[in-house]
């Protein structure tokens, strides 16, 4: 778009090798901001050098905590396209992640402009190695410099982009998952819908102490009865239970709602399997699991897309599902979710939207 300013990095970096890549470590030359103010809404959105920026300390996002983001990734495909994966869905995610704190709403066209001009500037940091790709960070911090509790009147948006390696360099390894019944994520009518940082934030705690037991992530429980299953820490959760597929209800308003976790469902309901988004306690899980019902557990999420689940600790009542090996259904959740991304399978669903 011609209202986007373009200042082009005049010390690029080398491009890293795939093989070098890990996640969130390595960025690109360039970034996309843009400014809010209510005088002139959103405006002066431009493309420029990637790089520190400069606020005050006292800017209200240190303090208050106002601040949301997306995360999505481009893939080069087998034709060697650049591509990316349900971008509006997110944009649009990001929209109502701004409206619960308080952050004006973003012209959703002009994002996608300014993140499809990004990428055509910086389509050579896409790496090509199967399974790598390159991530997708949009957000949004509140800058007045004020100590009062209110919403901010000023606002800074940026997109920035970090090619990122192979989630499975090994081949697929089910994880440990640490349910815990002491410590909540979210509660009903508070930020759990929304990629708001005080999310992630308010899940460290107990994330360390499961890494300290051996776990890989916190499986979270609801935060009124410490019995219904809701998220892990950066997936949805999906179990298998005797042929269904089930998969916690957002509708209380605590749980994200996961572009993957969509395309889950709707890949599995169209090839005709049962899927169920319903409450589930974590009492069932463990007793489907005694009657041998309980088939696989996995999450979704945009790093890993799949990520199968081997173990899971609760109470310190431990039980191995489908003998710590990926499940059938999650290996071909992935498999075609992965073939549509990377075009190697039909996108009958017009998801995947080409940059160049």
């Amino acid at each position: 778009m011609s209202n986007i300013q373009f200042i082009r990095n005049q010390n690029p970096k080398p491009k890293p090798k795939s093989d070098e890549l890990k996640f969130g470590t390595i960025f690109t030359d360039h970034m996309f901001v843009m400014d809010y103010s209510v005088e002139k809404g959103w405006h002066d959105p431009r493309i420029v050098p990637y790089g520190p920026i400069s606020l005050e300390p006292s800017t209200m996002v240190f303090h208050y905590g106002q601040a949301i983001f997306e995360g999505l990734k481009a893939y080069r495909n087998i034709k060697g396209e650049v591509v990316t994966f349900r971008p509006m869905d997110n944009i649009a995610r990001l929209n109502r992640s701004a409206e619960r704190l308080c952050i004006p709403q973003v012209d959703q066209e002009l994002l996608w402009e300014g993140l499809k001009m990004l990428l055509e500037i910086e389509k050579d940091w896409v790496p090509a190695a199967e399974g790598t790709a390159l991530y997708i960070r949009p957000f949004i911090i509140a800058t007045d410099p004020y100590l009062g509790v209110r919403p901010s009147h000023t606002y800074k948006l940026f997109i920035i982009l970090s090619p990122v390696g192979a989630y499975y360099t090994e081949g697929f390894k089910p994880v440990k998952i640490y349910v815990t019944d002491k410590y909540v994520r979210a509660a009903r009518g508070g930020l759990g819908y929304t990629k708001a940082a005080a999310n992630y934030a308010a899940s460290l705690y107990a994330a360390e102490e499961a890494k300290k037991k051996g776990y890989t992530q916190v499986l979270w429980l609801d935060a009124c009865h410490h019995r219904y299953v809701e998220e892990v820490g950066t997936m949805n959760i999906f179990f298998k239970i005797d042929g269904v597929v089930v998969t916690p209800s957002l509708e209380g308003g605590s749980i994200l709602p996961g572009i993957t976790r969509d395309s889950v469902i709707t890949l599995a309901r169209s090839m005709g399997y049962k899927v169920e988004e319903r409450l589930i306690s974590i009492e069932e899980v463990f007793e489907a699991h005694e009657k041998g019902k309980l088939e696989e557990v996995f999450g979704t999420g945009t790093a890993a897309v799949i990520s199968p689940v081997g173990e899971l600790n609760w109470n310190d009542r431990v039980i191995k599902i489908n003998d710590g090996q990926m499940g059938e259904f999650s290996k071909l959740m992935y498999d075609k979710l992965t073939g549509i991304q990377y075009g190697r399978e039909e996108d009958k669903f017009n998801w995947v939207k080409k940059i160049c």
